[in-house]
Parts: C-alpha cells; structure tokens; sequence
C-alpha cells in the first residue's frame, strides 16, 4: 500500500505540473475563445479532484501519520480555493466584459495559488517516498582504522 502512495501521489503531482503546461496552452492559444482553457478546466475541475482523492484514501491505507494524511487534504482545499478564485476574477470585468485591475489582480491570486498547491503535493510526495522506503535502524557510522580493510 505504501508503493501506491508513492505511485498515485506521482500521478497527482505530474497532473498538477501539467495545470501549468494547460494554463499556457489557454493562455497562447490564437483566437483565445472560451475553449482556450478546456484542458486546464477539466484537469483543474475533475481530474485532479479525483487524484487528490485518491491521494488521501492511498495515505490512509499506507497507515501514514496523521500529519501525511492532513498535508494529503489540502490539496483538495486549494482545488476548492482555485475554483472561487477563478470564478472571483472572471466576474471582476467592467460593463463591456473587459478585465479590470481588480479582477486580474484576483487572477494573480489564482496563480499563486496554484504555486502553493505544487509545493504541497511535491511535500505530499515526498512524504510518501519517505514513508515507502525508511532508512535503516542503525544508520550509526562505524570507525575504520588506518590502514584495516573496510
């Protein structure tokens, strides 16, 4: 079970990363349109949420610390927080429907938010391989004399 913690929190950090690749598709995408942003919508809205879940349900069955299995949660309130942050700053444009200061310094907060969210999961990971693969009871050096073979 601690190997599938490990794997699934992978799996959840490299669609986090990919959020960021899917933001600058939308972003650079020529016209921009409302389809710009559909893979970093989907990812953000379903696909992460799924693996944060599955996150959290592998950190419990792996018997991680409760501590694990908190930082593990987390993820999903951001995702939560991104969802009201995006919906803050697209309803923040003046009565043409243009951006205004307000609603992208809002969207700012949506990246930032985003960033906080990655160092999360790569702790989440981190954890993880910890948890998979402690490191030995008896880590004491041992002194060589000179001279003696090792």
């Amino acid at each position: 079970m601690r190997r599938l913690f490990v794997v699934v929190s992978a799996v959840t950090l490299a669609a986090f990363a990919l959020q960021f690749v899917f933001a600058a598709v939308g972003a650079f995408t020529k016209p921009g349109g409302d389809g710009a942003y559909a893979l970093h919508s989907v990812t953000g809205m379903a696909v992460i949420p799924v693996l944060t879940l599955l996150t959290i349900l592998s950190a419990a069955l792996a018997k991680a610390p409760g501590r694990v299995v908190g930082l593990a949660v987390l993820p999903l309130g951001l995702v939560v927080l991104q969802a009201l942050i995006a919906g803050l700053a697209n309803g923040a444009t003046d009565v043409a429907g243009a951006s205004t200061p307000f609603g992208l310094t809002i969207a700012g907060l949506h990246a930032l938010n985003g960033i906080i969210a990655v160092h999360v999961v790569v702790s989440v990971h981190q954890a993880a391989r910890r948890l998979a693969d402690p490191a030995p009871a008896d880590t004491t050096p041992v002194a060589v004399r000179a001279g003696e073979p090792a």
